[in-house]
Formats: C-alpha cells, sequence, structure tokens
C-alpha cells in the first residue's frame, strides 16, 4: 500500500488533484469529512466537545452547532487548541481505518488522504510521498474574489489564517503546479500517478521473489 498525503492552501487546485486521482483508483481519506464524523451525535467526540464547551454548542436536534462553536474558538488560541486536542485524535484514528480498509482490500492500494491542514496538524512522515499543490498567492486571491465572491480583504484573511506557501512547499516531495487549466493540473496529476503505480508494482513483485526465495 502507498500512502499519499495531499495538501494545498485554499483555491489552489487542491480539489481537481484530489479528483484525479479518485478517477485514476486512488483510495481518497477526506480529512474535512472525518472531522464531521468524529463529532457526529452519539460520538464520544462530541460528548467530549460539550463537556469542554458546553451545552450551548448543540443545536435543538443534539448536534454540534458549528457556527456556536465557531464563536468560541475564532481569534481564542487556547480554545481552538482544546477543540483540536479533541478532535484531531479521533479524525486519525478514523483514517487509519480507513486506510487500513484499503490495505485488506487491496494491497496495492494507493491511498490519498486529503489534508488541508497537513503542515499546520499533521504528520507529513506518516506518508510516503507528500503532494502539494501549489499556486502563487495572488492568483488565488483572485480565484476567491472571482469565483467565491469573497471581497479581496476577505480572501487575504483566508489565506492568510493558513500555512504559508514556504511552509508547505518545504514539506513537499512532489509540487504540482495548479496555476494552470485544470487539464493542465489533471495532466500532472496522470504523470504522478504512472510513476507511484510502476512503485507500488515493483515493491510488490519484490516481495513476491523474497518471498519465494
Amino acid at each position: 500500500m502507498f500512502r499519499i498525503g495531499l495538501t494545498g492552501g485554499i483555491a489552489a487546485g487542491k480539489s481537481v488533484a484530489l479528483a484525479r486521482f479518485a478517477e485514476l483508483g486512488a483510495v481518497v481519506v477526506d480529512y474535512d469529512g472525518l472531522s464531521r464524523d468524529a463529532v457526529a451525535p452519539g460520538t464520544v467526540g462530541l460528548d467530549e466537545v460539550v463537556e469542554a464547551f458546553g451545552p450551548g454548542v448543540l443545536d435543538g436536534a443534539g448536534s454540534l452547532d458549528r457556527a456556536a462553536l465557531g464563536n468560541l474558538v475564532f481569534g481564542d488560541d487556547a480554545a481552538r487548541e482544546r477543540l483540536n486536542a479533541i478532535v484531531h485524535p479521533e479524525v486519525r484514528r478514523l483514517a487509519a481505518e480507513r486506510e487500513a480498509a484499503a490495505g485488506a482490500a487491496d494491497p496495492r492500494a494507493v491511498v490519498v488522504h486529503d489534508i488541508p491542514l497537513l503542515v499546520e496538524t499533521g504528520d507529513p512522515a506518516r506518508f510516503h510521498c507528500v503532494v502539494v499543490v501549489h499556486t502563487p498567492a495572488e492568483v488565488r486571491v483572485g480565484r476567491l474574489v472571482e469565483g467565491r465572491g469573497l471581497s479581496e480583504e476577505e480572501a487575504r484573511a483566508r489565506l492568510a489564517a493558513q500555512a504559508d506557501d514556504a511552509s508547505r512547499l518545504a514539506v513537499a516531495d512532489v509540487t504540482l503546479d495548479g496555476s494552470g487549466s485544470p487539464e493542465d493540473l489533471r495532466a500532472q496529476v496522470d504523470e504522478l500517478w504512472v510513476r507511484v503505480r510502476a512503485e507500488v508494482d515493483a515493491e510488490v513483485q519484490a516481495e513476491i521473489e523474497e518471498h519465494e526465495a
């Protein structure tokens, strides 16, 4: 099994790359989705969030009121760290379960961990390959303003809330250029996929030969 950690700043093009990996046959582990699963109704994670922040973070149906929680942790580093200490270990546990299931189903599986905040909260050393989708900040600001309707000030604030480009590029084993068209980015993923599959196949063959010897 081959583990890829995929990350990139907001509006860099990561979603395009991720979709192409999935089309090519990768098993995708979506950390944004897992962060929601970690605090779903009935989970230990939600119980711990309520214990830490009070019942006001629940809506009328007993689910997490993300807006209310956001109001409590926004701009409060200590509160955000307390929340991360609850959610992140559970997300990692769920991700490990997804990865184990993929490996059990196919020992040659390529598992792509989609981690928007890999640099901020992750552990790049866990992966065989860290892939960063990189697009210059000014291009990303333009995409947020034109494509998502944000003001320039809002767009720059979104970028500032994440790791800077230098920090992401410092952990990259492979950098994909997301500044061009989606087609260009998908072609780069295709090229990387060929290399990854060749490496996985070579490792499997080596294991077979070792076992036969």
